[in-house]
């Protein structure tokens, strides 16, 4: 009975510490982030989520015209990657665009590649956008600016979804690149 309790207190103890939950971003898993979507590469295939069996994904929303928040998500990302060594192999990032009026394939396909070759724009029509946006719960608007330019508002930060399909993680933007591989490492290890 004694050995019992101890072995009790020893695992609420651990719990309690955060020790069995050592990722470094935040856990969503079961918080009903993500699910699937039918989104075009900017290699011009169709894409959903079963297109990465096996695969850690982790996907952030953004546009190639953004002048400071994407290029910085997608270099940080990019240096997760490298950290991973050869995890990497087993680890697809994806940006999916806000802006697909403007983003093309061409355009995705040049802009991201830019950052890390191994990486996949996705884009949509209006509606397959708000369904996969409103999906992460990622916020986006135009917002109109000089001579008929605009650029777009939007959330920040990164999903990342297990090989298993499950969306576990959320990155916050500024999140360091070695706390990104360490968290995704530990999801490879599953």
């Amino acid at each position: 009975m004694l050995r019992g309790l101890r072995l009790t207190i020893a695992v609420c103890g651990v719990l309690a510490s955060g020790a069995a939950l050592a990722f470094k971003g935040v856990d969503v898993t079961g918080q009903g982030y993500g699910g699937d979507f039918n989104l075009v590469g900017h290699d011009g295939k169709p894409r959903n989520q079963a297109d990465f069996p096996g695969k850690i994904v982790v996907v952030t929303f953004g546009f190639t015209h953004c002048p400071d928040v994407c290029p910085t998500s997608l270099a940080a990302l990019a240096a997760a990657m490298a950290a991973l060594g050869e995890d990497r192999k087993r680890v697809q990032g994806v940006l999916i665009t806000v802006d697909p009026e403007r983003d093309t394939p061409a355009l995705l396909a040049r802009y991201v590649t830019a950052f890390e070759p191994s990486f996949l724009g996705l884009a949509g029509d209006a509606r397959a956008t708000r369904e996969v946006a409103r999906a992460f719960r990622v916020f986006y608007q135009k917002v109109p600016g000089p001579k008929g330019d605009y650029t777009m508002d939007h959330s920040t930060g990164y999903y990342v979804i297990d090989s298993k399909g499950r969306t576990r993680l959320m990155f916050r933007y500024g999140q360091p690149p070695a706390d990104m591989a360490y968290d995704i490492r530990e999801l490879l290890r599953e």
